[in-house]
């Protein structure tokens, strides 16, 4: 039977977590190769990797063909050995994934019911359903190293603060849910997870300097600088909906008036389309939905999916704005790479043409020449997959 790996937050110092961590990284690996990336000598390395057999972390697969001599070995992580698990946390509800050590998701549930709210019983609510998930599991409870959860707005991912959502305690969410759950919990902002899921598995390829734009009833930008997550003095970088574009009286849920989400974001759209209906604009939602207050941006999505001309033109408005800001971006930033996701993508062309455009139209013409435009590829388990590989690389201290 394995054995667990011990967890700590700190810089990992433990010789088996480092080559370890060099497995799941690389690959199948020969014990000099091995030897040499990790800067350990061969009869060290051949030690450890003898433990970690004993361990049921790495298995031998015997040995490869070799131009001459005697032929190596070639050893590997061992898949089901460990698992992690990522909780994405979105505003009516929640995906869930559990992913092995080589990254594969192995077990997921997605859109699972749940109103996000600063109270204590959305909190409650959000730990049950973590709990539901894990029992529901087939794995061996011991080999979950960690559960990582995504919030929006500003999370303090070394303290385990959330400073957005369930800040009514002086301890670190982290460890409140923690006590619940029973496993290591690992907090992160949801935009930043998302884009590292991007950044990992999804459309990225060999770009260094990338931006990831979470589109949803919020906005926000991951940042990916020279091949690392960008994350600013105090863990808050890529509050792209705050920036004070518009000159408006609309309050913004951050409190400041002129944010780019009071004109650009789901809830804009959601505001929006709900005042339109209210002064007698027609919809198809208006046969299906008689208070305007009760429609969500998901409806309007839906309706624009259906050709419904009012969300489509709606859609189109909060397109041509958030392509201001993301333009501002780019010339800022002048990245390789600008990757899109998140509910509102949904939409396709209905949202992606206006964004063009205005990128195109308020961007620097040179600036914009070298930033590629696309789609993210990993969709809903973006946030998923970017979870479970940032508690795996915290725990693996990679």
């Amino acid at each position: 039977m394995s054995r667990p790996l011990h967890i700590s937050g700190k810089k990992n110092t433990d010789p088996k977590k480092t080559l370890l961590g060099h497995f799941v990284r690389t690959g199948d690996i020969t014990i000099p190769e091995l030897s040499k990336e990790a800067n350990i000598s061969v009869p060290k390395v051949t030690v450890l990797v003898n433990e970690l057999i004993r361990d049921g972390l790495i298995r031998d697969y015997g040995k490869i063909e070799s131009s001459g001599g005697r032929r190596p070995n070639l050893y590997g992580a061992v898949p089901d050995s460990a698992f992690f698990i990522g909780v994405d946390v979105k505003q009516n509800h929640i995906n869930l994934g559990l992913s092995d050590l080589r990254q594969k998701l192995v077990t997921v549930s997605e859109k699972v019911p749940y109103m996000l709210e600063n109270t204590p019983e959305s909190l409650q609510a959000l730990c049950k359903q973590i709990i539901t998930f894990i029992n529901g599991l087939s794995v061996p409870r011991e080999r979950i190293l960690g559960v990582g959860i995504n919030l929006s707005g500003r999370i303090n991912y070394a303290t385990g603060h959330s400073y957005s959502y369930f800040h009514f305690d002086e301890r670190p969410l982290s460890s409140i849910v923690e006590a619940e759950v029973g496993i290591p919990v690992y907090l992160e902002n949801d935009s930043r997870a998302m884009a590292f899921g991007e950044f990992s598995m999804g459309v990225v390829e060999n770009e260094k300097d990338v931006l990831f734009l979470n589109l949803d009833y919020g906005i926000a930008v991951g940042i990916l600088m020279n091949g690392q997550l960008y994350y600013g003095k105090s863990g808050y970088a890529g509050e792209f909906g705050h920036m004070p574009i518009f000159n408006n009286e609309l309050i913004c849920r951050c409190g400041k008036k002129g944010c780019l989400e009071t004109r650009a974001s789901g809830w804009a759209l959601t505001r929006m389309f709900r005042e339109k209906l209210r002064e007698g604009s027609s919809s198809a939602l208006s046969s299906r939905i008689v208070n305007p207050d009760e429609v969500e941006m998901e409806d309007i999505i839906q309706a624009a999916l259906a050709d419904d001309v009012l969300a489509i033109e709606l859609i189109a408005e909060i397109g041509e704005n958030l392509g201001r800001g993301i333009a501002a971006l780019i010339n800022v930033f002048n990245p390789e790479l600008v990757v899109f996701g998140g509910s509102l993508m949904a939409t396709g062309e209905y949202i992606w043409l206006p964004i063009k455009t205005s990128v195109n139209k308020y961007s620097l013409s040179l600036v914009n020449n070298d930033t590629q435009l696309k789609i993210s590829k990993l969709g809903e388990h973006a946030g998923i997959l970017g979870a479970c590989l940032l508690v795996r690389n915290r725990v693996l201290g990679l």
